[in-house]
């Protein structure tokens, strides 16, 4: 197979520089013309610290390309060939997801890299230029793009998302390796690959890598920037899109690694939920949280489910969940005990005296999960809330503790925010106790 990484790659801008004395990639709107200095790294000068993260960059890539190659053809490339299969179609495509693709992108983002004559603005641009020749997939709130306001569209390119489909299926990859460490013949078969290719480590080593590898592109630009002599002008705000880009990137790619277990995790429930008669928990959108709490007047703890737009409560019985109740987001009411920092209630709005009184385990649990129920009741309410009045709401939260203590859809017909009411909720009556 030939490598594409050792093939030629046209060079970018030659004869520009900027105002780190580098070479600035052709055709950047801060590029100015002028005799061309010379390069970090080149032979005549000893290369600065910034010249020297530079260089780790490029060889950390090739490295990374290496590594990813030898995957492919010490591994993959034996499996597919051997006469009498080894491992299962099933096992292959678990164990090592789209890494051909991945090796792909590496080897391309390489050849941009070694052309960029060490110039850290050109090493910017190579992931600035893939993401902007890319598909934009907007993101809301993606923490971390300090550059980018908390609800604009944050990059995601073609080429990077494929990282995604690398990350979502890891999971899938590390047990067919363990599937395959537990049979004899494949165990062997697999270190007689990580021998012919003299490698240290064993294939679960490698196959982390790519997981690695993308989420931490923007801290090796992060210190580009730290180091830039000129922190102002075209060329540092190219280094800063690049960081914002891959910023975004590694929190698209931790943001939907993160959908893809609470998918999972909410199939499992669903698998295991006794008694419940109403749609697929999927109809619901996305898990929110799900925690264990006491109970008033009930002998048994209450494992609970915040999904998008209702909460579930259900009781374990061994591995099972058994259904309780469960009240839409629409109509739930929050009320915050003032006597108990521990201690919060809901109820559906129409049938206050029907309360669900729990008590967290901490005043940091309680306080995250009446945040994001809080912030599921605004979502959810039927009448237009404006955006900058759910804000308000939730950033009190934040800086002030809960005096209030009842949020819900009726009280925000009457104002858009909870309304603090003193302690005049009246304590539910003692009854007989439940199981």
């Amino acid at each position: 197979m030939e490598d594409p990484a050792d093939a030629r790659a046209e060079p970018w801008g030659e004869g520009l520089h900027n105002s780190n004395n580098n070479a600035s990639p052709g055709g950047w709107p801060g590029a100015r013309s002028g005799q061309a200095l010379a390069p970090f790294g080149s032979p005549t000068t000893e290369p600065s610290y910034l010249g020297r993260v530079v260089l780790e960059i490029v060889e950390s890539e090739r490295t990374y390309a290496r590594d990813l190659r030898s995957i492919v053809e010490g591994y993959l490339g034996k499996i597919i060939d051997a006469e009498e299969p080894v491992l299962r179609p099933e096992q292959v495509s678990a164990l090592f997801g789209n890494i051909e693709d991945i090796y792909e992108l590496s080897s391309t983002l390489l050849q941009n890299l070694e052309s960029c004559a060490n110039d850290p603005v050109a090493v910017a641009v190579c992931f600035v230029t893939r993401v902007r020749a890319g598909t934009i997939v907007g993101i809301k709130g993606a923490q971390g793009c300090a550059r980018l306001s908390p609800h604009s569209p944050c990059p995601q390119s073609q080429e990077f998302a494929i990282y995604t489909q690398y990350c979502n299926n890891y999971p899938s990859s590390v047990a067919a390796l363990a599937e395959c460490m537990r049979s004899k013949v494949q165990a062997r078969y697999l270190r007689e690959c990580q021998e012919r290719l003299r490698h240290a480590l064993p294939l679960g080593a490698y196959l982390l890598k790519p997981v690695q590898r993308i989420l931490k592109y923007h801290l090796l630009l992060q210190e580009i920037a730290k180091h830039f002599e000129h922190k102002s002008g075209e060329d540092y705000e190219v280094v800063l899109e690049a960081i914002d880009t891959m910023t975004c990137v590694a929190w698209y790619i931790n943001d939907m690694k993160r959908k893809h277990e609470h998918a999972i995790r909410q199939q499992e429930i669903q698998s295991l939920l006794l008694g419940w008669k109403g749609p697929d928990l999927t109809s619901y959108g996305e898990l929110v949280l799900e925690g264990t709490f006491r109970v008033q007047r009930v002998r048994h703890e209450r494992a609970v489910f915040l999904f998008d737009k209702t909460l579930l409560i259900t009781k374990r019985r061994g591995d099972h969940y058994v259904y309780k109740s469960h009240i839409p987001c629409s109509s739930l009411m929050l009320i915050e005990s003032t006597r108990d920092s521990l201690c919060f209630s809901l109820a559906h709005y129409k049938h206050g005296k029907q309360q669900h009184n729990l008590q967290a385990k901490s005043v940091e649990e309680k306080r995250i999960w009446t945040h994001h129920i809080k912030r599921l009741i605004l979502e959810n309410h039927h009448a237009i809330i404006p955006q900058k009045a759910k804000e308000a709401i939730l950033e009190m939260d934040l800086f002030y503790p809960p005096r209030l203590p009842r949020c819900s859809p009726e009280r925000l017909k009457k104002s858009w925010s909870c309304q603090p009411l003193g302690d005049t909720v009246p304590e539910p009556r003692q009854g007989r106790r439940q199981s």
